[in-house]
């Protein structure tokens, strides 16, 4: 998927790109928990990843892009492996221990890795407004997490805490690796590839695929399915878009929105009425995204009008009035 020169301004682009990845991501913890009943940790993954490929595939025909180059091909690699496939598994395992709010809680301390691999690695600023940002997200994303788990009957195991930060890690890793490959391929190219990448290294599940798939509910295969096209090849795919365009640590820190966007969808998709100190920490965690990125508008300096050696000012002219 790339996005062609259009009267839409690149900024714009750029949000909606963000937005889009944010609340396919947000859903994601949603159709894990649902697809995990029925299908192991890593044939999950690969089921994912396969419907991923395929959609990806089918968009670089249409693209007419082939290979990226050989510079790319490092991080591709790194984030197929780490990323798109130690992430998922990861992240499909401990789903299975904890319950969605808890754990999109604990995946969303990637953003402070990310910021600081960003900085120690890719020489990226830590811009004050940033931190105070991430800061109060990360706040909220534990006022969600523990209210969820403890008020929502949810449930927490030291493993399924343990492989949600796994996943974590692997997601920080993962971007770190892909941005300085999207200097050398498309957006496209990079999420493609390094799903595919991703895939190929989970093909030891597909014994395990190809047992549960005639005994899972048709719901279950769905769900994964929906994983595999919206938040894998669709949203990744949205989310190089940004990463090639901004900071990737200032990027790492919209995904703070996670845990709120997960909290309406439980309360749409489950009917999950969720408590005053959800929606506060809601609140707290789409108020830290906004700190991040609010940029103040610098005030323009008015021309100097020219000025006569004796210094007396010049009469106003057409080009300058007074």
């Amino acid at each position: 998927m790339t996005f062609r020169s259009s009267p839409i301004p690149p900024g714009v682009l750029t949000a909606g790109a963000v937005t889009f990845t944010v609340f396919a991501w947000a859903s994601a913890f949603v159709s894990i928990r649902s697809a995990g009943a029925a299908y192991s940790p890593g044939a999950l993954a690969l089921g994912r990843l396969l419907a991923a490929s395929l959609v990806l595939g089918v968009l670089l025909l249409v693209r007419r892009q082939g290979l990226p180059p050989r510079e790319a091909w490092r991080g591709i690699v790194v984030s197929g492996v780490v990323w798109f496939c130690g992430y998922t598994i990861a992240l499909n395992w401990g789903e299975r221990l904890v319950d969605a709010g808890t754990a999109s809680l604990l995946v969303n301390t990637g953003p402070i890795l990310m910021a600081l691999l960003a900085a120690r690695l890719l020489g990226e600023a830590l811009p004050p407004r940033l931190l105070a940002g991430m800061a109060v997200s990360f706040v909220g994303a534990v006022v969600v997490g523990l209210s969820m788990s403890s008020g929502n009957g949810g449930s927490t195991s030291l493993l399924g805490v343990v492989l949600c930060l796994l996943a974590a890690v692997a997601y920080a890793t993962g971007v770190i690796a892909q941005k300085p490959a999207l200097s050398y391929g498309t957006p496209l190219q990079i999420t493609a590839y390094s799903c595919m990448t991703g895939a190929v290294v989970c093909l030891p599940f597909t014994g395990q695929l190809l047992d549960e798939l005639p005994r899972a509910p048709a719901s279950a295969t769905l769900n994964m399915v929906y994983l595999g096209v919206v938040p894998t090849a669709l949203a990744f795919t949205t989310w190089t878009y940004a990463l090639a365009r901004m900071p990737a640590g200032r990027l790492g820190a919209t995904t703070y929105a996670v845990p709120a966007i997960v909290v309406l969808l439980s309360w749409a998709l489950l009917a999950e009425v969720p408590a005053w100190l959800t929606l506060l920490g809601g609140l707290l965690c789409l108020a830290g995204v906004a700190v991040s990125r609010y940029a103040p508008r610098t005030p323009r300096t008015p021309p100097t009008p020219p000025t006569p050696v004796d210094g007396t000012p010049l009469a106003p002219t057409k080009g300058n009035r007074t």
